[in-house]
């Protein structure tokens, strides 16, 4: 069994229980995702799959990736990403991984690209306070005095200033499915999931 697959995030929705409890949840769309290679301990070292997701035109694709992913099948693939798993001879060039891996009740690990934010403030990017408004002060929204004084007389390291905000790899560990749909290969998360709509996930699914 493969430990996860590739989705993509949906979007939030407003999801009743059996007991009528209102949950929210992150609607992703997982797979159906392709083995494009099998890896071995033997030639590779470990044993993994290398799973592709998302079709993309032959025309995109440079002549050495539409090569490799030929072996698989006549079709090209956005993302690629390998999982391990124990034993890779369960599987074969070209099979397809469906959402039917999953059931409600499983836990998973989620990682995903956050949306990204450009430069921003202290008070975006970490939540200051802004300065007051009246009595001709100028301290509106800058950070404020940064240095120390003659002793060390320099900026700290990790000090929290103005800068790139957002676009980062984060996971969010051990969100429990609430449904599965796989005739829409569509799973339900409790919770919060990063990054925008249309944006890749990578479902890692726990042992019990």
């Amino acid at each position: 069994m493969s430990r996860g697959l590739l989705g993509k995030k949906l979007g939030m929705i407003a999801w009743f229980s059996s007991e009528g409890n209102l949950i929210p949840v992150t609607v992703v769309e997982v797979g159906p995702c392709v083995v494009t290679q099998i890896k071995t301990a033997a030639t590779d070292g470990y044993n993994a799959l290398q799973l592709g997701f998302g079709e993309k035109k032959k025309s995109r694709v440079k002549k050495p990736l539409q090569g490799h992913q030929k072996k698989s099948g006549n079709v090209c693939f956005e993302h690629l990403k390998e999982f391990f798993v124990e034993n890779p001879d369960e599987f074969g060039l070209g099979q397809t991984i469906t959402v039917e891996m999953f059931h409600a009740g499983d836990r998973v690990d989620v990682v995903g690209t956050t949306k990204g934010r450009g430069f921003s403030g202290v008070i975006k990017r970490h939540g200051f306070h802004r300065g007051p408004m009246s009595h001709g002060s100028k301290n509106i929204r800058p950070p404020g005095s940064i240095g120390c004084s003659a002793t060390p007389s320099k900026v700290i390291k990790g000090k929290k200033m103005p800068g790139h905000y957002g676009n980062q790899r984060k996971t969010i560990r051990n969100l429990e499915i609430v449904d599965v749909r796989p005739d829409n290969n569509l799973v339900l998360l409790k919770g919060a999931v990063p990054g925008p709509k249309s944006g890749l996930v990578v479902l890692n699914k726990l042992k019990v």
